[in-house]
């Protein structure tokens, strides 16, 4: 949230999502917001607690629900695969299906923060 307030002179970013569903995660994400920004999370969280007396006064915004992951999946991981679009930042790891294990350990080192699994 440091570095989200520099690039934003201070003031905060307009939107920010919230995708891990961790308390740390979301404190982070609601302090990275300017006043009147907006939080969205999707998934589910776990084990989260939103102070309302701090969310009131923080001016922020925050919405969420589940992602239509099931609806959307099969037609982003067709565009990846035949190179229709580039996932760019969002896979800094690529591995094949059979080293999943390596894949979720890099990001849980934050070696990754996200493995595309190819495969």
């Amino acid at each position: 949230m440091t570095r989200v307030k520099e690039l934003t002179g201070g003031i905060g970013a307009d939107s920010v999502p919230e995708c891990v569903g961790t308390a740390q995660a979301m404190s982070q994400a609601l302090h990275s917001a300017r006043p009147g920004g907006t939080v969205g999370f999707v998934g589910v969280p776990h084990e989260v607690a939103v102070d309302g007396q701090e969310l009131f006064f923080s001016h922020v915004g925050l919405r969420g629900g589940p992602a239509p992951v099931r609806r959307c999946l099969p037609d982003l991981i067709h565009r990846v695969l035949s190179g229709a679009i580039d996932p760019g930042k969002v896979f800094d790891l690529a591995l094949p299906l059979d080293q999943v294990a390596e894949g979720c350990k890099a990001m849980d080192e934050r070696r990754a923060v996200n493995t595309l699994l190819t495969p």
